[in-house]
């Protein structure tokens, strides 16, 4: 009989939505550093294998709730990927039409997987950036009474974190250390609705924000400029392309102006793209976690604060995604489809069938 067994999870669910949440904490084994212990918070766990799930139901079931979203009615989005890959699995769920914007930038296997799960997508020149598709979302949105998701505004955003993702941790946590929580941003809601409850319930924790560091807008210190509705007016000065794509668009969302207002982060670390890359590939290679370049950027600042941090002291760092909608970007660069040198030796090595 196998050594491992399951029993299952003892209930069964009404709908793939039902899913959400819920994603392991699992320990560093093989390189974590040594004066401290590195958990993860593997978000490609959830069923569209993104931290954005939680983001997509959020939305969507408060906009039922409350009235502002109707039976049937099309929702729209800008968003770089994830977003918008939760939002196409929870629409296709519920029987919602779905409109997703995008700038043409970023990865082909995203907008195949929301366009396979039913939603249509509307590319925007690269040129326009994040504000670029932002805007088209808005336009489609009053032409045609659609639904706005309005990620980087909503409430329902940092509310989600606040109840399920913070819950978590403090239920994995208990009665144990964890001195630091680390974690990039997208449209902030995470940093925000974890941190409402870690500064309440777990005071001691500190927590640790990072952005690229060709793109600090928060370290800049200079304010975003937004209209009435909390939107961006336009780009932030500070943003400068770069590589870890779901992390900072160019303007600072009004979701993550809470945790800026609010002092939520004790300390504020860059992260190089090349770095995030290098540690997402080792993350891989070494310890069988496959995550995409935000989430090795958020284990190259975790390692970072390790190297100062007091001996014994417990990590928890923030992986947002898989990394399988990354081939298609310099996270796989030099990942070869044929066989290798090396490869093509063990292969005649042996008298069977050789290439």
């Amino acid at each position: 009989m196998a050594s491992r067994q399951t029993e299952g999870r003892g209930r069964r669910y009404s709908s793939i939505v039902d899913t959400i949440g819920d994603t392991p904490v699992i320990r560093i084994n093989r390189i974590g550093p040594k004066n401290a212990t590195i958990y993860v918070k593997f978000e490609a766990f959830n069923p569209a294998a993104s931290v954005k799930d939680r983001l997509a139901i959020s939305i969507i079931e408060a906009a039922e709730k409350d009235g502002r979203l109707k039976p049937g009615q099309t929702v729209v989005e800008a968003t770089s990927g994830n977003t918008g890959i939760g939002l196409a699995m929870v629409c296709a769920a519920k029987g919602y039409p779905l409109v997703i914007t995008m700038a043409d930038s970023f990865s082909i296997e995203r907008r195949r997987l929301m366009r396979f799960l039913g939603a249509k997508v509307v590319l925007t020149p690269r040129a326009e950036k994040a504000v670029g598709m932002y805007k088209k979302a808005v336009e489609l949105a009053e032409k045609n009474d659609w639904f706005l998701a309005s990620q980087f505004e909503t409430p329902d955003n940092a509310d989600i974190h606040e109840a399920t993702t913070a819950r978590e941790i403090l239920a994995d946590f208990d009665g144990e250390r964890l001195d630091y929580f680390v974690t990039g941003y997208g449209t902030g809601g995470t940093v925000s609705g974890v941190s409402r409850v870690l500064r309440k319930e777990r005071p001691d924790t500190k927590i640790i924000l990072t952005e690229p560091d060709n793109a600090a807008l928060i370290a800049s210190g200079v304010a975003q400029e937004r209209t009435p509705s909390h939107a961006p007016e336009s780009g932030h000065p500070a943003w400068a392309p770069h590589p870890i794509q779901g992390w900072t668009p160019d303007f600072i969302p009004y979701v993550l102006q809470e945790a800026i207002d609010g002092a939520y982060y004790d300390d504020l670390l860059p992260v190089a793209g090349a770095d995030g890359i290098a540690w997402s590939k080792r993350l891989a290679a070494e310890e069988g976690i496959l995550t995409g370049v935000s989430g090795g950027s958020t284990f190259a600042v975790s390692m970072k604060v390790a190297e100062t941090a007091p001996e014994g002291s417990v990590i928890l760092c923030m992986l947002p995604d898989t990394g399988e909608r990354y081939l298609s970007t310099p996270l796989f660069d030099g990942i070869p489809e044929d066989m290798t040198d090396e490869e093509e030796a063990l292969s005649k090595s042996t008298p069977g069938f050789q290439m």
